[in-house]
């Protein structure tokens, strides 16, 4: 499901009133407007714009002056924050102002395992996987201008998109062969533009009759379960038809076809990001070959297409919406599409003409069929956004902004589906098994993705098998080391009371099925485990209104419960909140009391106090359609009596989790496990708990063998013992070499005094002159002791 979240951009909420129902035979509409200039020149200046080192020609119509030239410094964003959030700034220089505009990556621009399907000589559908750079596109503003928008693109070098500021709008793109990073800056101005508007070719008088078109088709109103339309964001997935005559004109490159794709979703997110619209491309085809049904009338193209895409591409491309996009001129009009059919799988399509190169700019054409397929009529007379025209205006303008009128049928029409509200999950999306895409399909023995990231890969090959000396690659059970643990290495540890550990098996390098307790098990404050949770009104108040809470009396539950609102109910049917029945008032929405203090909670939730007959009552709302998680509702498996749980907002009787399990089966030495089998305490062995053993279950392994432990211990204390005696050798050692290292600066310095001696003392005595130099020697001594001691006398 979407994440839901606060919208930045203002929201109108504006009455709708029903439109009328058409014929049948009205399935689409269309309004004209007369093109003053053939569209060859068109063509011809749109291909100028592409090559911006021809100045004087690098103009197209959309484009009334001469290109600025800028040179982007990248600075340093506004706050620590926004760093941390990966915004990047840059400043520019242009229209005789300093702007900053600062941008954060849009992931998810394209599926990351974007599918694109393309026929071989024989005509066979042929799919590839191209590598998609999914981190080079930003969405944004300018400093100082709270109503602005910035939409780049860095993939293709250099910075390439759209800026809209105080109302107008610029196209940013590299200056081919520039060695200082030069852009080119133009300033688009559609009301002095010199080739007037094309127009939509959807007429508002006959839209009514696609309405009765959607409901004739059973696919057409898909229903919400309504507890999903208050979401702020809305996910659309997309898959586009690329025809063989674009594909001819961009050189029968696919490659390049792949880029301008890339470039239009860029630019549709441009005109959609305000109305909080994430559009996201599923898959891409490419009609390389031919085109399989005929281009030529846009009256007919489109039921056409419709058909062909309901025969073949439904059955490869999941999507909510397709839409072909076609090199043909259309004399008046840039596109069509059926209104309010974005989750019908038979008129959920469009069609647009693509022609030029400035694919960006074109991104605003698509949006606005989109916007019909969302149910978005035409402005008329007194819709408004601000600044004119918005855009479901019938001519093709450049403003991103939809009016009141648009926001209403918006709101309206998305009550009542359901396919927006599923967040994109590629590798939900796309099962397509292959190696590379790092999981490990059947037939491999690992997945570390693409040859550069398996560069870094200790257990992994890139063509998906382990490498020599590797026994896994991944799971609970494989060490850092690309090795199987032991047998009982604790994998997985409880989450909570109701939660059972796992251990290896020695064999797997995968940790056992997650485990736990059987429904219905005892917990803390007289409560149940019911799908590996313990459910208590007192924990439940705890949990939403701090660690003082306590259930409130059953009269607040009797009061509010049975009132049947958002703070009080039994659930919602048929859109209305439905009032709880006296017996099952303890299994509607909790109601507490003893709150001391509100915590803080994200948007969207609101606390209720009530006091009657001297009780209060504390209780949470949850409006409709909010995607974010019900703190207030009663979980399944709370009591609401003796030996009785709710389930499904109603007090039933706990006999409902009958088993054969009981504490009796494991004799009482061990507990049920949701396989319906003994977990044994430590000291058992499963599977009942009888005999002597380790403890765990057959489902969850066993932790180690106490003996193989208690061995493990001793070999533990004979190697302390070792290392005792090591410690004390190295010791003694040390203190030898101490004793060496002293003893060898002392006998140096010895030797060094007698050497000085010998030096100073003259030549040594010959043998011959020994008796007379000694007695000399005393007399001397004797005179020198003789002098001191009368000196020390004084």
């Amino acid at each position: 499901m979407a994440q839901a979240c606060i919208s930045p951009w203002p929201q109108v909420a504006v009455h709708v009133t029903q439109v009328s129902m058409g014929q049948a035979a009205d399935k689409v509409a269309m309004s004209e407007a007369l093109v003053q200039v053939r569209i060859s020149l068109l063509q011809i200046w749109w291909k100028v714009l592409f090559f911006p080192s021809v100045w004087p020609l690098s103009w197209c119509a959309e484009f009334k002056s001469l290109p600025e030239v800028v040179i982007p410094l990248r600075v340093a964003v506004s706050s620590r924050d926004m760093s941390l959030a990966g915004w990047k700034s840059y400043r520019l220089h242009f229209g005789g102002q300093r702007h900053i505009i600062s941008v954060k990556p849009k992931n998810f621009l394209v599926s990351r395992h974007l599918s694109v399907f393309t026929y071989n000589d024989q005509g066979v559908l042929f799919e590839d996987r191209p590598f998609v750079q999914n981190d080079c596109y930003y969405l944004g503003f300018v400093e100082g201008d709270p109503e602005s928008m910035v939409a780049l693109t860095t993939c293709f070098g250099g910075l390439q998109g759209t800026l809209q500021i105080n109302d107008t709008a610029y196209e940013i793109k590299p200056k081919s062969a520039s060695s200082t990073f030069e852009h080119l800056v133009y300033k688009i101005d559609n009301d002095k533009a010199q080739l007037p508007s094309m127009r939509c070719g959807l007429p508002d008088e006959e839209r009514a009759g696609q309405v009765r078109l959607q409901k004739d088709d059973d696919s057409s109103v898909t229903q919400i379960v309504y507890g999903d339309w208050w979401t702020h964001r809305l996910n659309i997935e997309l898959a586009l038809v690329i025809d063989h005559k674009q594909f001819l004109y961009r050189k029968s490159n696919a490659s390049l076809v792949i880029q301008d794709v890339f470039m239009i979703m860029s630019g549709l997110n441009f005109f959609l990001f305000p109305a909080d619209i994430n559009v996201d491309l599923l898959g891409l085809e490419i009609w390389n070959n031919k085109n399989p049904i005929p281009v030529k009338d846009i009256y007919t193209l489109l039921p056409t297409f419709c058909k062909w895409k309901r025969e073949n591409l439904d059955s490869y491309i999941p999507h909510d919406i397709a839409h072909l996009l076609v090199n043909y001129n259309f004399s008046n009009y840039f596109g069509i599409a059926y209104v309010g059919t974005i989750c019908n799988k038979t008129f959920g399509c469009g069609v647009e003409s693509l022609l030029g190169e400035n694919f960006f700019t074109f991104g605003h054409i698509v949006a606005h069929e989109i916007g019909h397929n969302l149910g978005m009529p035409h402005d008329g007379i007194f819709c408004t956004c601000g600044t004119e025209p918005c855009v479901m205006s019938a001519t093709m303008e450049g403003s991103r902004k939809f009016s009141n009128c648009s926001y209403a049928v918006l709101w309206e029409n998305t009550a009542k589906t359901s396919c927006m509200y599923n967040k994109p999950n590629s590798s939900a999306i796309f099962p397509f098994k292959f190696c590379g895409n790092r999981v490990v399909d059947q037939g491999e023995e690992c997945d570390c993705g693409s040859p550069e990231e398996c560069k870094y890969s200790l257990c992994c090959l890139p063509d998906c098998s382990l490498k020599a000396e590797a026994d896994c690659a991944t799971g609970l059970c494989c060490s850092n080391l690309c090795q199987i643990l032991p047998s009982g290495t604790l994998c997985r540890i409880p989450e909570n009371e109701c939660d059972l550990p796992e251990w290896c098996n020695g064999t797997s390098h995968e940790c056992p099925e997650d485990v736990f307790m059987q429904d219905g098990s005892s917990c803390t404050n007289g409560g149940y485990c019911y799908e590996k949770r313990c459910n208590s009104h007192d924990e439940h108040c705890r949990r939403v209104f701090g660690k003082d809470a306590r259930k409130a009396s059953d009269s607040c539950y009797q009061e509010l419960n049975t009132y049947g609102d958002r703070f009080g109910n039994c659930g919602i049917m048929d859109n209305v909140y439905v009032k709880c029945n006296s017996s099952d008032i303890l299994c509607g929405r909790v109601q507490c009391n003893e709150v001391k203090k509100l915590p803080f909670w994200r948007s969207h939730y609101t606390a209720h106090w009530t006091h009657f007959n001297g009780v209060s009552c504390w209780s949470i709302d949850y409006h409709f359609g909010m995607t974010i998680p019900d703190l207030g509702d009663i979980k399944d498996g709370t009591s609401c009596g003796p030996e009785h749980v709710c389930i499904n907002r109603k007090c039933v009787s706990k006999s409902l989790w009958r088993s054969d399990c009981s504490p009796e089966t494991c004799n009482k030495n061990g507990v049920c496990n949701n396989k319906h089998h003994c977990h044994c305490d430590p000291g058992w062995s499963p599977p009942h708990c009888l005999v002597n053993g380790t403890g765990g279950s057959i489902d969850s392994g066993s932790p180690g063998n106490e003996t193989d432990e208690r061995e493990d211990d001793k070999d533990m204390d004979k190697d302390k013992d070792k290392d005792k005696d090591k410690e004390k050798e190295r010791v003694k050692k040390s203190q030898e070499n101490n004793l060496i290292s002293w003893l060898f600066p002392i006998s140096f310095a010895v030797f060094l005094s007698l050497l000085f001696l010998w030096l100073f003392s003259g030549t040594p005595p010959s043998p011959e002159d020994k008796e007379t130099t000694e007695p000399s020697l005393e007399e001397e001594e004797t005179s020198t002791s003789t002098s001191t001691t009368s000196t020390n006398t004084e």
